[in-house]
């Protein structure tokens, strides 16, 4: 395939793809497939073309090589612990962090309309992204490859939390179990947009206290929104 390739849905071509392979620290010997892990299921010929089998890889490789690093610099922790911090380190936003770090919104394949709405700053679009490209590290080069990058873009991220740390859901559930109420309850309120790059709305509440309304590219992601603003209004609440 010609290196730059082309935009199956826009006459836009493909960027070049050298810069961004100096941030993966991989010279791919099969372009193809980082081709399509940046190819967003709008910009696809079919869905099986899109890069969302290789999303579906590149979170399990992704969780295997963050497992061992976390097991092989935290030997004292118990697993619960190991659990939030690999939750932490897991998560979309993470995703997106590194997305952002190496670059990657202006390689990525996009449909016009979804160019035009701004999916080239769309966080799930970019986390989704970055899944897949994991994957066609682990495809092209073997799973030491693929380590090697989460090794080096997520090590900082690692660092940053020298205590494990506990995600939002997990906070207001200790918070309601401390004050002895029921545990917190998560309803999907609204669902909109694409199926593609669909958009939740999930609704978090606590016994008697007014239920908060958070949003996300998934109900996991939602429902830990919903969970932060419900959290920041107990603080600030007697």
């Amino acid at each position: 395939m010609n290196r730059e390739g082309s935009n199956p849905d826009t006459n836009a071509p493909m960027p070049d793809l050298d810069g961004l392979e100096d941030k993966l620290g991989h010279s791919f010997n099969d372009t193809d497939l980082l081709v399509q892990a940046l190819t967003h299921s709008g910009a696809a010929p079919s869905r099986l073309d899109s890069n969302e089998r290789m999303e579906f890889l590149g979170d399990r490789v992704l969780g295997l090589a963050l497992a061992g690093m976390l097991l092989k610099n935290f030997p004292e922790e118990a697993e619960g612990k190991i659990g939030y911090r690999f939750s932490a380190l897991a998560r979309a936003e993470s995703l997106t962090r590194i997305a952002e770090e190496i670059g990657l919104a202006p390689h990525v394949r996009l449909s016009r309309g979804e160019e035009e709405i701004g999916g080239r700053n769309n966080p799930g679009i970019l986390a989704d992204c970055c899944e897949a490209v994991i994957a066609s590290l682990y495809l092209d080069g073997g799973f030491e490859v693929a380590e090697q990058f989460v090794h080096t873009y997520w090590a900082p991220l690692m660092d940053e939390n020298l205590s494990p740390p506990k995600d939002a859901k997990t906070l207001l559930q200790e918070w309601a179990q401390g004050q002895g109420l029921p545990l917190p309850v998560y309803r999907v309120t609204d669902e909109e947009g694409p199926a593609h790059a669909p958009r939740f709305m999930v609704e978090a509440s606590v016994h008697e206290r007014q239920p908060a309304t958070g949003e996300g590219p998934s109900k996991q992601a939602a429902e830990q929104a919903a969970a932060e603003i419900l959290l920041e209004r107990i603080k600030g609440q007697p």
